[in-house]
């Protein structure tokens, strides 16, 4: 689920950070720029473990700010597909669920990724039809999925106002083997 990504970064310091001891200042500016971010097909920063090198320091003319080539460390927030993650019910509509496990939101099971039979009920829940059973879905359940695979969508050029935020990272995972679905289905 997390991952070391080495990255080369070429990296301009303003000169308002040199006053600041090199290695904070380009952490700073490293985070500023990286964390909270998605990089397609690393994955979502979550931290600026280490710094490995800074080479450079140069001064381009009519600059004033240094530049300086960083080889370091982030930690990535990557699942592989496969892997069985634990989220809770974010919404549910007629086209499936969505996830969120805390930090990243966009995780969605589309309705045949669900349990075969399952059914949308006009009060918004999914219900499971196990047998003679009906095993709902309801809002903040703990899940436990499976992702099914990771897409890292083209950034749009224009969008529409009343359109949904831009997702640059999309989960598309999976409820319907033994084990999976609600944790309260288990126990």
């Amino acid at each position: 689920m997390f991952v070391l990504s080495l990255i080369e970064h070429t990296l301009r310091l303003p000169p308002n950070l040199l006053s600041l001891p090199l290695p904070e200042a380009i952490r700073g500016e490293l985070e500023k720029l990286f964390v909270d971010k998605v990089i397609a097909q690393l994955g979502l920063c979550i931290s600026v473990y280490d710094i490995k090198s800074i080479k450079g320091g140069f001064i381009f003319a009519g600059d004033g700010a240094s530049t300086y080539t960083v080889d370091f460390r982030l930690i990535m927030f990557r699942p592989f597909e496969g892997e069985i993650l634990s989220g809770k019910v974010d919404a549910s509509d007629a086209n499936g669920l969505r996830l969120s496990v805390g930090f990243f939101k966009d995780i969605s099971i589309p309705i045949h990724l669900l349990p075969n039979p399952s059914k949308f009920s006009e009060d918004g829940r999914w219900t499971w039809m196990y047998g003679d059973v009906e095993l709902t879905i309801e809002q903040d359940d703990e899940i436990r999925f499976r992702v099914h695979k990771i897409s890292y969508p083209p950034i749009p050029l224009e969008q529409e106002k009343d359109s949904k935020a831009f997702a640059p990272m999309v989960i598309t995972a999976s409820i319907d083997f033994d084990g999976l679905g609600p944790i309260s289905w288990w126990v």
